[in-house]
């Protein structure tokens, strides 16, 4: 009976998402971004005052903050303009050197997707051209901030989508945007596609593979702004994104974890994850996102939905979200209420 049980719920899941979008054939497998910067190579083959780089592939983002520290202005300035795809890359280095290191890597590229992330102003704190191109991007002064949140977003979302101008609240840009303008000036929001995620509906969005890949990469990235003594962050993570916040869930350094439109997180309950910040959970009556069924079987699958009360997620109002990417749309109470916990002023019950 158990069997027969199980084989039911795999096949109504294979046939919801093939009859319930475009099918299987829409998606194509996506090779995930890993490992070190590029130009770690000759990174390791440098030195500073006789003493090797730290290794990008083993040191962690405290070492990393230490070495930085140690140097003089004048020998971090060598390594930006030396190393600029390693130093914009690597978590522990002041954001500082980021930003810069980051503006050199755009410049220098010929690629005409990248040509608005290199204009005068932004603040890129990561910028990886390999595969389909990773970025993070930050809206306010981050240095300043006495609040920070970080937005991970969900499917068909790389360098050159980040910032599109066709369903902004969809894309990383437009929600960190959104977020940041519902927000007081000591905010600062970072939008962080810094994981490769799935095209289409296929099996990377159905499977955990791409998203165990992204929890690594999140989890060292939160490291990385501990290690350079920013504040926690609230993390927002939409649709697919929900499942990278999940598997990363126990490993961030944040203060509440924020689920929209999440197809599942791969735990059973907030208890499962893992974690000590909040954990929140929006999906408004609209979100196409409903039609998914929330099981895991043979890694297939993403399990409990956030907003089911046993779940024990804090529920985040969504009445006036409309469709799957409304949620960072102004004047929605769902991003009033995301402006709250990013905030501190969202106490239990506080959000109706």
């Amino acid at each position: 009976m158990r069997r027969y049980a199980r084989t039911l719920v795999a096949v109504a899941l294979a046939a919801t998402v093939a009859a319930g979008t475009a099918g299987w054939a829409s998606g194509s497998t996506q090779r995930a971004v890993s490992g070190p910067p590029p130009g770690s190579a000759s990174w390791r083959a440098d030195e500073v005052r006789g003493h090797a780089l730290p290794d990008p592939a083993s040191a962690t983002p405290t070492q990393v903050a230490a070495f930085f520290a140690a140097l003089t202005p004048a020998q971090r300035q060598v390594l930006v303009v030396r190393h600029p795809s390693v130093v914009g890359n690597l978590d522990g280095v002041p954001l500082e050197l980021r930003y810069r290191a980051n503006s050199l890597s755009l410049r220098a590229s010929d690629d005409p997707r990248y040509r608005l992330l290199a204009e005068q102003g932004r603040r890129i704190l990561a910028f990886d051209p390999r595969g389909r191109g990773l970025v993070a991007e930050v809206f306010g002064d981050l240095r300043a901030a006495r609040h920070v949140a970080v937005v991970v977003p969900g499917s068909d979302i790389d360098a050159g989508t980040y910032d599109r101008d066709s369903d902004p609240y969809g894309a990383p840009a437009g929600m960190a945007r959104s977020l940041r303008d519902a927000t007081g000036p000591d905010t600062a929001v970072i939008a962080w596609a810094g994981y490769t995620t799935p095209v289409g509906v296929g099996w990377d969005a159905a499977t955990g593979e791409l998203a165990e890949v992204g929890a690594d990469r999140l989890a060292r990235f939160t490291d990385g702004l501990a290690a350079d003594r920013l504040p926690a962050p609230a993390v927002f993570c939409h649709s697919y994104g929900s499942v990278v916040c999940g598997l990363a869930a126990h490993r961030l350094h944040v203060g509440d974890l924020v689920v929209l439109g999440s197809p599942g997180m791969r735990a059973g309950s907030v208890a499962a994850l893992g974690t000590t910040a909040r954990v929140w959970a929006a999906k408004d009556p609209t979100d196409w996102i409903d039609d998914v069924p929330n099981v895991e079987f043979a890694g297939v699958g993403h399990g409990t939905d956030p907003t089911d009360p046993g779940f024990g997620a804090r529920r985040v109002p969504a009445r006036r979200a409309v469709g799957h990417t409304g949620y960072f749309a102004p004047g929605t109470d769902s991003l009033t209420a995301f402006a709250a916990i990013v905030e501190g002023i969202a106490g239990e019950g506080a959000l109706r």
